[in-house]
Parts: structure tokens; C-alpha cells; sequence
């Protein structure tokens, strides 16, 4: 959740900043709901007070006691309704953005910052990672509905050897790698901001009442809940590997061929806690641990700063990696890294004290290592005529082949 006290003092700011989310308006009435109930506090105090007589209370005075309690009643009540209205515009109201993040509501307003690497030059028509081989959509429509899929024989070997490599990598940098779970209670989804506002896309357990996360980034933020936390223990780095779920609700037409898009995936997930002051460089930091990563692979990327109103509820500054897909003729997303600042903290009270001073909300940040999206450019990069395609060397200590061949032809 935002601050609402620095809301309250830099109001114009504030609301220019969301504007750019498309969330002027909301701002706007959580400032009004939150002036009526301060107006109403010290009314509520007032009558409180005077309920407090010294001795036995008169005949006149048990009357108007009897009046202020039936006032007191319908205040209080309506105070209740105040503070109601102000806590559900509060968790809607998401994290302005930063200045740095570009302008605009979409994938096209979003600037690319760089590009890394040739994309090869192919003498032959290039097949899609469904043409290539290993990954059967059709199956996992028959056993669980569209887009749901099953990665079979040496394809689920390069699959597993990819997060293997990005955990191995990630340790060597001092993250500390954690296997979360993926169930989680109401508070770690509203903690992290996807509740209320990413409600759709998301699956839940109604009878456990648990949700499914998206991403490990939702129990990593929620594993110090409400702890207090050592400055000089900060900034602390996790790697979480999980699979994740999304229902992709408002999805349909886009990617609707093969492995792109789908509801069930792996990820390998980094999470950093930090000090205020350092969010900044942890982000960068966050994005070059990722562009390591993709060039290590040899896949050819670009990175984009991505839009203001494009990006999440919680995040203030998005980087996307996104890799070249020869079929596709463009770059397409498989990493991204967001800059939180004190927004999920402050919703999961996770704090800090310096010495001597007042408690602090840290800050949080997320990125992508790997998800299953690097399998299909692997795929359709280093693809060879005829379907054959070879892996990048790096995996093979992870047990991955270094070439799979090309899919056998279909019966006649």
C-alpha cells in the first residue's frame, strides 16, 4: 500500500504520478475517504470523553448521557463505514510510478535501452518449438484443458537443466536458494498486491480458501511477514524455484499456439529485502544478474524500460529481457525485474530500526532468472534445417544434451 502520510503532504504530486497508472481518480476519492474519517475521529473522542462523569451522575445528567451514547452509537457506526470505504481504496490505489519509467499504457510505449547479440541469419524456414519437437499441447488440452502442456524425453531434460543452471549461477552470486509453496493464504496475495486488483488471473482454493501463486515472488515477500528485520544483515537475496499457476483471463486470442502462454509453468525467481537508499542499484542489479544469464545462453535479447501505466499495482520501475523469436520475426518477453519500493513491505509490515532511530519499511524487488520461456528460445534459435537443434554448452553440466534431433515425421 501506498504512504498515506506522504500522500496527504504532496497531494498534486502524488496524483500526477498515478495519473500516469490511470489512477488519478481512485487517488482522488481515497484522499476524500480519508479526510471523512479523520473528520470523524475527533468527534467520536469528543462524545467519548464525554461519557466520563466524576461521582454519582445526576437525573439531567443520566439523560444526557443516554443521548450521547445514542450519538456516540450512530457516529461510531458511521466511522466504521468511513474507515471501510478508506481501507478498500487504499489496497486498490497501487505504487506511483518512478520518473524514469516512460510514459504510456501499453507494449509499444514501452523504450528499449539496448539489444545484445545477432540474431542468425537463417537460409531455410524456421519452425516453431511445436514443429521442433518434445512439447505436446494436444495432450495436455486432453488431460487439462488448453494451454496446459506436457515437455517429454530430452526437451524436459534441457527444461530441468535450465533451472538447475540459473540456481547454480545465483548461489555462486550469494543467493540463497529456497523452494517455496505454492499455496498461500489471502494475506501473502493482498501483501504482494496482486489482491484485489489482479484478482482474475489468479486460481483459488475455495474450499482451503488458499490461492495458487504466479510466482514465487508472492511467498518470498511473505516469508518474514510482520518480522523486524537487521539492517546489517541487508540486503538479503533469494532464488525461489516453483511452479506457477495463472487462470490468464483476458488472454484469449493472444499466443494461443503452443507453449507461450500458458497456466501452469516453472520459474526461477530472485527476490531482494533492502535498505531504502539502495533500491535503486539492487534493480540494475537485478537486471544485469538477468542479462548474464540470457548472454551466457547465448540467446539474443534486448531489454526495454517498460511504460508507466503498463506496469503492475506494486511496481514503480519495470525492466523487461525480451529474446528474439525467429518465427515471430520480434523480440518477445522472458524476463522481467521490478523495482517495489516500500510497497509490499508496508502491506506485509516487514521493517527495520537503525540505531537509535524509528522503525523503517524496507524495500523489495523482483526478477526472473529462468522461466520455461528459454527452453522455446533455445529452441527456435539454434534450431538447423531439417529440425534438429543444439543446446547451449553451459547446460550440459546440468544434464542436458547438447543436440536433439529432429522430431520423427508424423504417420502417414
Amino acid at each position: 500500500m501506498i504512504d498515506i502520510k506522504a500522500a496527504r503532504n504532496d497531494p498534486e504530486g502524488w496524483r500526477a504520478a498515478l495519473a500516469r497508472k490511470g489512477a488519478a481518480e481512485e487517488f482522488d476519492e481515497l484522499l476524500e475517504a480519508d479526510r471523512e474519517r479523520r473528520s470523524l475521529l475527533p468527534r467520536v473522542e469528543g462524545l467519548k470523553a464525554r461519557q466520563k462523569l466524576k461521582g454519582k451522575p445526576t437525573p439531567e445528567q443520566l439523560e444526557e448521557l443516554r443521548r450521547v451514547k445514542a450519538e456516540l452509537e450512530a457516529l461510531q457506526a458511521e466511522l466504521a463505514r468511513a474507515e471501510e470505504r478508506f481501507e478498500e481504496l487504499l489496497a486498490r490505489v497501487p505504487n506511483p510510478p518512478d520518473a524514469d519509467a516512460p510514459d504510456g499504457f501499453t507494449d509499444d510505449d514501452a523504450v528499449e535501452i539496448r539489444r545484445v547479440g545477432e540474431p542468425r541469419e537463417l537460409a531455410f524456414e524456421p519452425l516453431d518449438h511445436l514443429e521442433l519437437g518434445g512439447i505436446d499441447m494436444e495432450r495436455g488440452a486432453k488431460v487439462s484443458g488448453s494451454r496446459f502442456a506436457y515437455r517429454v524425453g530430452e526437451a524436459a531434460l534441457v527444461e530441468l537443466a535450465l533451472y538447475r543452471f540459473a540456481l547454480d549461477r545465483l548461489v555462486a552470486k550469494g543467493f540463497t536458494p529456497v523452494l517455496p509453496p505454492v499455496l498461500v493464504r489471502e494475506q501473502a496475495m493482498y501483501g504482494t498486491g496482486f489482491l484485489p486488483t489482479d484478482e482474475v488471473n489468479i486460481y483459488h482454493i475455495e474450499r482451503d480458501d488458499l490461492y495458487l501463486t504466479g510466482t514465487s515472488e508472492v511467498a518470498l515477500a511473505a516469508m518474514h511477514t510482520g518480522e523486524e528485520l537487521d539492517p546489517d544483515e541487508l540486503p538479503l537475496h533469494y532464488a525461489g524455484y516453483s511452479t506457477c499457476f495463472r487462470r490468464e483471463a483476458g488472454a484469449a486470442g493472444k499466443d494461443t499456439r503452443g507453449m507461450f502462454r500458458v497456466h501452469q509453468f516453472d520459474k526461477v525467481e530472485m527476490f531482494v529485502f533492502c535498505l531504502p537508499e539502495d533500491s535503486r542499484e539492487q534493480h540494475e542489479y537485478l537486471l544485469s544478474v538477468e542479462e548474464e544469464l540470457v548472454a551466457e545462453l547465448g540467446i539474443p535479447y534486448r531489454v526495454v524500460n517498460i511504460a508507466a501505466g503498463d506496469l503492475g499495482a506494486s511496481a514503480t520501475k519495470k525492466y523487461d529481457i525480451e529474446a528474439w523469436f525467429p518465427t515471430q520475426g520480434r523480440f518477445r518477453e522472458i524476463t522481467s525485474t521490478s523495482n517495489t519500493t516500500d510497497f509490499q513491505a508496508r502491506r506485509l509490515g516487514i521493517r527495520f530500526r537503525r540505531p537509535g532511530g524509528p522503525l523503517e519499511t524496507v524495500h523489495t524487488l523482483n526478477g526472473t532468472a529462468v522461466t520455461a520461456r528459454f527452453l522455446l528460445a533455445i529452441m527456435e534459435n539454434f534450431q538447423e534445417e531439417g529440425g534438429s537443434w543444439a543446446v547451449p554448452e553451459a547446460l550440459e553440466e546440468f544434464g542436458s544434451p547438447r543436440r536433439l534431433p529432429a522430431p520423427a515425421p508424423a504417420p502417414a
